[in-house]
């Protein structure tokens, strides 16, 4: 489905009563719509997969929604999310001041990741250690596949959805997503109470679904549409030594 359709749906949907509520719609909002009418740019996914994620924010936004990566999406995600906080990380340096010229409020910060896709079969056999097998503050972790480098906002906000769709991994000597679907992991269990949405596209790709099975278990998958898997993960805080993956 293209952008105008997806404009149209965010008008006719479920969201159109945000609308109607509304004398004035927030800047962000008119900002997001004119450009989804006026561009012939194609989003990575489908709306099929979209919808996965539209329905969990419609469900708990205003929330707090972690992105791995940034796209022709984004203002969509942070406008979906309206009132709430949506984060984007974002490997590309050029691309972060790009988007901070030209949307100015969506709030991104620029992440370094240095592994490689090539890495990926020895970051799995370590991820079954003891080390990474452990729920804590990813800060303290002594596990490899945990991004220790991210701002400390990451680190200090409990996440109700984390969406992992960077960094870039379509070939051995890119980053490839093994340490952000372990951390994205990590920081679901690390929560104090509750649970995180949260979602992983491309998993028709070997590291996105052998990582996600793995890190974010099996056990914890409720959907899957498309290239896009949802996971809803617990918090492991509670004290009752819950296990690692269920």
């Amino acid at each position: 489905m293209n952008l105008r359709a997806i404009t149209s749906n965010m008008l006719t949907g479920p969201y159109s009563s945000f609308l109607s509520i509304c004398n004035k719609i927030p800047p962000s909002l008119s900002e997001t719509l004119v450009r989804y009418a006026t561009t012939n740019a194609t989003l990575l996914q489908t709306f099929e997969e979209i919808s996965v994620t539209s329905r969990i924010l419609k469900e708990k936004s205003p929330c707090n929604f972690l992105v791995f990566g940034v796209g022709h999406d984004s203002p969509l995600w942070a406008t979906l999310n309206q009132g709430g906080r949506t984060l984007f990380l974002e490997e590309s340096k050029y691309w972060t001041l790009e988007l901070n010229k030209e949307i100015p409020w969506l709030e991104i910060r620029h992440v370094m990741y240095k592994t490689k896709v090539s890495e990926a079969k020895k970051l799995f056999d370590i991820g079954k250690s003891k080390q990474c097998q452990t729920v804590g503050d990813p800060r303290l972790s002594k596990c490899p596949l945990v991004l220790k480098e991210l701002p400390s906002e990451v680190y200090e906000t409990e996440w109700d959805l984390i969406m992992v769709d960077a960094p870039t991994a379509f070939t051995k000597n890119l980053p490839g997503r093994m340490t952000a679907i372990y951390t994205a992991g990590l920081l679901a269990k690390n929560r104090r109470d509750g649970e995180t949405d949260v979602f992983v596209h491309d998993i028709d790709r070997d590291v996105e679904d052998k990582f996600s099975r793995s890190f974010l278990c099996e056990g914890y998958t409720t959907e899957q549409v498309g290239r896009l898997r949802h996971y809803r993960i617990p918090s492991h805080m509670s004290g009752d030594h819950t296990p690692f993956c269920p």
